[in-house]
């Protein structure tokens, strides 16, 4: 029996997490979650799945709650509670499914307490990649990732030598206006750009995705997850979803990750390493369905925030932290209609130009420039 902490139980990638948890309750147990305002859900989770802890946004949430619940557990809020979450004494793995760098100081204190890191959460390596895996190193915490790109290069490289990896390829769907040209998506609306063909996310993942900031955050991220080299990571495009990611190694030869577009699995994965369970819900991969893939190269001037990711990751510090604070105001903006769709992009290039950036940031400095990104972007909605 694995005893899991999941931070962000009522998004999308945490209700997943509950329904993993949920098909295999010999496997495992909540012992501790967190949301934010979605307190009917969370309420509901709490009493089916009896957590010890729990954590809310704010402490009126947490007051209304207490009269909800059926089962005895502690109630915490805001940074404090989701600390507390993370440092759970009764967990053995802790699934980051929070949204945004508030993930980033939760993970931190679960890696100094020698929490399994099941991470979702892609800005907690964007923003720190550098502080969080010497961490994980330092304090011999494996950091599996849940993003199926990158659980599919993990799965890739089980058994390999890195050192023998050429390249890895990760693989993009091409979101909401894959088929769009940039005089297209002068007039997209929200409702439009949610409206993903693949997967089913969340609303800002999926903005990301149109814009396919979601991809070049995952670049950065799997520059630290695997300790490798920008030149050595590709992205192409592939509009199936059928293939995560690949890997190439030095001999020619590609191991593929293939599978249904099901987040269950890679989180499923991440949960049950080194060993496999059958998942019992969703449909499995027919290639005879299928019928073709497809693949196209990446065009870095028809998504531009593909090649701020790679640029500002190749130059580090806290350039990074500027490209996903900027990031978020600005789909944040678009989300509530303050902004168009390509003023996305825009912003964000303003945000990382005006930026000087520091090289080798600590803890402190990095949350000064993540506040600094998130204000500058916020001056230019006046």
């Amino acid at each position: 029996m694995k005893n899991i902490s999941v931070l962000g139980a009522t998004g999308s990638i945490g209700t997943q997490t509950l329904e993993v948890i949920r098909a295999h309750p010999d496997q495992f147990c909540l012992t501790s979650l967190s949301f934010g305002t979605n307190a009917t859900l969370g309420v509901k989770f709490i009493n089916e799945f009896r957590p010890k802890r729990v954590s809310v946004a704010t402490r009126e949430i947490a007051e209304e709650i207490k009269g909800t619940i059926d089962t005895a557990c502690q109630v915490y809020y805001g940074e404090e509670g989701l600390m507390e979450v993370a440092v759970d004494p009764d967990s053995q793995i802790l699934v980051n499914a929070v949204m945004g760098s508030i993930g980033l100081n939760p993970t931190m204190a679960a890696i100094e307490e020698k929490k399994t890191i099941a991470l979702a959460n892609k800005e907690t390596l964007v923003t720190a990649g550098h502080i969080i895996m010497e961490n994980a190193r330092k304090h011999g915490v494996e950091i599996i990732p849940v993003d199926s790109e990158h659980s599919a290069i993990y799965q890739c490289l089980n058994g390999e030598n890195i050192k023998e990896m050429s390249k890895m390829i990760v693989t993009a769907s091409g979101g909401s206006f894959r088929d769009y040209s940039r005089k297209d998506l002068e007039g997209v609306t929200v409702e439009q750009a949610l409206n993903h063909p693949n997967w089913s996310m969340g609303s800002k993942i999926t903005i990301d995705s149109a814009t396919m900031m979601n991809k070049g955050l995952e670049v950065i991220e799997a520059h630290w997850l695997f300790n490798t080299p920008y030149d050595k990571i590709d992205v192409l495009l592939h509009r199936e979803s059928v293939i995560h990611s690949m890997v190439e190694f030095i001999d020619g030869s590609v191991i593929a990750h293939l599978g249904t577009p099901d987040m269950k699995v890679p989180i499923q994965y991440a949960l049950t390493l080194p060993d496999r369970l059958e998942v019992l819900k969703g449909k499995r991969l027919n290639l005879v369905e299928v019928g073709q893939l497809h693949f196209e190269e990446m065009d870095l001037q028809r998504f531009p925030c593909l090649r701020f990711a790679f640029d500002a990751g190749r130059i580090g510090g806290t350039l990074p932290t500027v490209l996903n604070a900027a990031n978020e105001a600005a789909v944040g903006a678009f989300l509530k209609g303050q902004i168009r769709f390509l003023d996305i992009e825009v912003f964000i290039e303003k945000a990382l130009e005006q930026h000087e950036s520091i090289k080798e940031p600590t803890l402190d400095e990095i949350r000064q420039v993540d506040h600094m990104s998130r204000e500058y972007v916020q001056s230019l909605l006046v």
